[in-house]
């Protein structure tokens, strides 16, 4: 069998030869959350992959009130719940899932971390996380765009979207300063400044590389293997540098231009509303197709009218009535926004078929219920990509069903051939 050193060389010299699975990095030792080579890219995804081709996430940090949400019945007979009657208009646009959450998944809110890993935490919030979806899918595919992913928040840097080592990606938290980076092309002098940032950091991985091999010859079987692995991981670095640079040069599309002075930064509704904007407009020219949009629980809900107390406070009702009437307000505001997003996609042509139909979207939280803390039940709502959508799957609101099934679901949509996510044991049961 050839070592990880011969495997990175056929890499880097010759990328008409496809890698293995056994060439995964294992990343020892420097944490390097990005895509495998173009070369790995045949082991792990169909030749030709057909379905949905991009995806994103909305996720909620306080959730949604489980009984305004869940509607009665199942199957495509459903009665809309509260929360739904305003979406009937593109009811065979989306599935309603419940009764399912993330297997191992515990603590509160400090299972934030595992919305879109599904990482079990039973041990506590400092257990090391794992990729998350988004990032799983930019790994392998992100590499056809200009921004393999997007990981945007609301009101903070905080999101859901991790590398494959387990450290959480920052957020951008300013659509102003989203736009231009997609949208607005960069002086010539910027263009420069990036291009050498971009040639610093491949020299630094040189450096870097030349210390470890020199250091190679002092290591023990294991270690080494360890560092060929390392290695491996520079040279994938080098890469992606590589492909930054060319789009370094590459004018950026042209959009129309958004009334940024209409946003509210002191109501998230508005915020989310500008995101999912530029979402829209980044899907449409194809400038990424792996976009993460966290909600956190510091969200503000000034000038919501019927409004007058915080939403984390609401969150935290304890089923009083006047509390639950004002959430109420909040969370269909926060929902009616994703479903305009839905109606945008559904309306946009993309050759045959509509920029939903290539779209999957989700809707999450990592808390089923806000008020006592509790990880079970979490809301899901799923729309888009060539899956037969206008049901509801509820599974056993006691004894939960994975929702990691839904991730592998989503990575087979895409062509990716994982046998796995996480604690998933297969595909979602009943989404066709």
């Amino acid at each position: 069998m050839r070592s990880a050193t011969e495997s990175m060389k056929n890499v880097y010299f010759n990328l008409n030869e496809p890698l293995s699975r056994r060439t995964a990095l294992r990343n020892a030792g420097i944490a390097l959350g990005l895509p495998f080579l173009d070369a790995m890219r045949p082991a792990f995804a169909a030749a030709e992959p057909t379905g949905a081709k991009r995806f994103v996430s909305v996720s909620l940090a306080l959730g949604l009130h489980n009984p305004y949400l869940v509607p009665e019945g199942k199957g495509t007979d459903y009665k809309p719940s509260p929360y739904l009657k305003p979406l009937q208009d593109i009811r065979d646009r989306f599935t309603v899932v419940s009764g399912s959450s993330h297997p191992g998944v515990v603590g509160g809110h400090t299972a934030e971390g595992s919305i879109l890993t599904a990482c079990p935490n039973e041990r506590g919030a400092t257990s090391r996380n794992t990729i998350s979806l988004d990032q799983l899918m930019a790994k392998y595919l992100g590499h056809e765009t200009r921004y393999p992913s997007l990981v945007l928040n609301t009101g903070g840097e905080t999101s859901p979207s991790y590398t494959e080592n387990g450290a959480m990606i920052p957020a951008e938290r300013d659509p102003v300063k989203l736009f231009a980076k997609l949208f607005v092309d960069d002086s010539e002098k910027e263009q420069d400044r990036q291009a050498e940032l971009i040639r610093s950091g491949r020299s630094v991985m040189d450096v870097i590389g030349a210390e470890a091999k020199s250091l190679q010859k002092e290591l023990g079987k294991g270690d080494q293997e360890k560092l060929d692995g390392w290695f491996t991981s520079v040279r994938d670095l080098e890469k992606r540098l590589q492909a930054n640079e060319a789009w370094v040069r590459k004018p950026k599309p042209k959009v129309e231009k958004i009334n940024f002075r209409e946003v509210d930064k002191n109501n998230t509704i508005s915020i989310e509303r500008a995101f999912l904007e530029i979402i829209y407009l980044a899907l449409q020219t194809d400038s990424t197709r792996f976009i993460t949009l966290h909600v956190p629980g510091n969200a503000k809900v000034n000038g919501l009218e019927g409004v007058d107390e915080g939403y984390h406070g609401l969150s935290h009702h304890g089923r009083d009535e006047d509390k639950l009437e004002q959430l109420a307000i909040v969370e269909q505001a926060v929902l009616n926004e994703w479903a305009d997003f839905l109606r945008k996609l559904a309306d946009a042509q993309s050759g045959e078929q509509t920029l939903l139909d290539e779209t999957m979207v989700l809707l999450t939280s990592n808390l089923g219920n806000a008020s006592s803390h509790d990880n079970k039940n979490m809301p899901v709502l799923f729309a888009g990509g060539q899956f037969k959508h206008g049901r509801h799957l509820a599974f056993d609101q006691k004894n939960n069903y994975p929702l990691p099934n839904l991730f592998l679901s989503s990575l087979h949509q895409l062509g990716l051939q994982n046998e796995t996510f996480s604690t998933s044991s297969e595909e979602m049961d009943g989404l066709v």
